[in-house]
């Protein structure tokens, strides 16, 4: 029995530029065929289990051929899998989506198409240029740089009213400003570049058509990028507050979802431009033992917290049953994963470091504790406990795994790294940064870790939260 393929538009650059019903679609399916300009974080809204399969052009490795792309799909359909094809953009906005899905009917396999919102206006429109203006521009055109035949037909275009917007075009920049002057445009037609929209590197270059090419060439402006050409070009709708002390600053956040997520929001509401890279996920591993004989529960992580509450939930364990046991956590964000099901924790460091916990669990004179950790976490909580002579058990609840992500090389102003693991993960997996980018990490074992795969600058977050790095970037910025 075959399975079902969603034609699913990935919308362009951020992954907050997908619609909510890709999202959702996302997360029924079991395969994963990508395009590479795709926001990474997209993937990994599907079920942890599925297949990620990248068809797009990364790190030296090729492209598949659409031909491939189409067996691929109906490969895996006929295998019974429910398909996501995720396509940058809307599929049918110069996206083949079309193509795909005559194979599909060809099949005879069940399939359903989610629009997705098209570079053509939504990266004008990120950079402050509408594609239509009253009195302006009343129409737009939406041109590939790569037509069918090989050829462009420049004054057919240069007569066309309204703005002109150049998809796949620029490397072809030149060639188009040329060929639309010679057609009947104006020198000093307004013109605009928009390099890697939507995202975390976003630039834009404005200048007369004329012009254009020698300005973003100069600016160092990169593919991907969208063309604009017309009267709208000159407008700069773009919003002209800062939004907080990172305003411009581009960070790319890496390690679990739920890590990156919770970090790239507090970045992205002090104005830095984040891009996700949830390269790691978690899984649970080990058993938690009963919990009688215990004076106090240890957590090191929400991870941990998490999932000992989601296993008092399975096993029916009431939580009032706790009476008299003490909650002992490492920082805030623990403390708010306990408090948020009514484990208010009764130990928590002044300073967020697991040596820290140890010193204070040591000083409240507990008696006999159990440590809930993950598998690759640090030995010194319980190291230290034994040097004290209090009693510990020490159990390991949860381990760390690469989601399987292609590799990806990240030129932006910072990367963040939240554990050792994922940043052995990060650079044995291939994936790299620009000697520019400063990193961060959550602790001193991260930031030794980081040193050993990079010879650039190191920031070392005060303390490990969401927070402290935020804090870290900003004291950076300013020294």
């Amino acid at each position: 029995m075959s399975g079902f393929v969603y034609i699913i538009g990935a919308g362009c650059g951020a992954y907050d530029l997908m619609t909510v019903r890709g999202i959702n679609a996302l997360k029924k399916c079991d395969a994963v065929i990508y395009d590479a300009l795709i926001d990474p974080a997209l993937p990994g809204y599907a079920d942890e289990k599925a297949e990620l399969i990248c068809v797009g052009k990364r790190s030296g490795k090729h492209s598949a051929s659409q031909e491939e792309i189409n067996s691929l799909i109906v490969e895996k359909a006929l295998e019974g899998r429910t398909v996501a094809r995720l396509k940058g953009g809307d599929p049918f906005v110069f996206g083949r989506g079309g193509e795909e899905i005559a194979q599909l009917q060809k099949q005879g396999i069940a399939f359903e198409v989610v629009p997705g919102i098209s570079s053509s206006v939504a990266v004008p429109g990120l950079a402050g240029i509408p594609v239509t203006h009253r009195n302006v521009s009343r129409a737009f055109h939406v041109i590939t740089a790569h037509t069918a035949e090989g050829s462009r037909d420049f004054a057919r275009y240069a007569a066309l009213e309204g703005t002109l917007v150049f998809l796949m075009g620029y490397a072809a920049l030149r060639e188009i400003a040329e060929g639309l002057i010679r057609g009947g445009r104006r020198n000093f037609t307004p013109a605009a570049v928009i390099s890697e929209g939507g995202t975390a590197k976003q630039r834009t270059v404005r200048a007369a058509l004329a012009d254009i090419a020698d300005a973003a060439e100069k600016a160092g402006l990169t593919a991907p990028a969208v063309i604009v050409v017309g009267e709208a070009a000159a407008f700069d709708f773009s919003c002209g507050i800062s939004k907080g002390a990172l305003d411009g600053i581009s960070v790319t956040v890496t390690g679990s979802g739920r890590f990156t997520g919770k970090t790239s929001l507090l970045l992205e509401e002090n104005g830095a431009r984040v891009q996700r890279y949830p390269h790691v996920q978690t899984v649970r591993k080990g058993i938690i033992p009963a919990l009688d004989g215990y004076d106090c529960i240890a957590f090191t992580s929400s991870y941990g917290a998490e999932m000992f509450i989601d296993h008092c939930r399975e096993n029916h364990i009431d939580l009032r049953s706790l009476a008299g046991v003490k909650i002992a956590a490492v920082g805030s964000g623990t403390a708010e994963t306990l408090s948020s099901c009514g484990l208010i924790p009764d130990i928590i460091p002044e300073s967020f470091y697991v040596k820290d916990l140890a010193e204070k669990l040591a000083s409240e004179g507990v008696g006999r504790v159990l440590i809930l950790r993950a598998a690759l976490g640090s030995d010194e909580l319980g190291e230290i406990l034994e040097s004290k002579g209090v009693a510990y058990d020490d159990v390991k609840i949860y381990d760390t795994v690469s989601r399987g992500l292609p590799p990806i090389h990240f030129d932006t102003d910072y990367v963040v790294f939240g554990s050792s693991f994922g940043v052995r993960s990060f650079f044995e997996n291939g994936s790299g940064i620009s000697e520019n980018t400063a990193v961060v990490c959550i602790g001193s074992k991260t930031a030794d870790t980081a040193s050993k795969y990079t010879g650039g600058r190191i920031v070392t977050a005060g303390q490990q939260t969401a927070q402290g790095i935020l804090d870290s970037i900003i004291n950076d910025r300013s020294n």
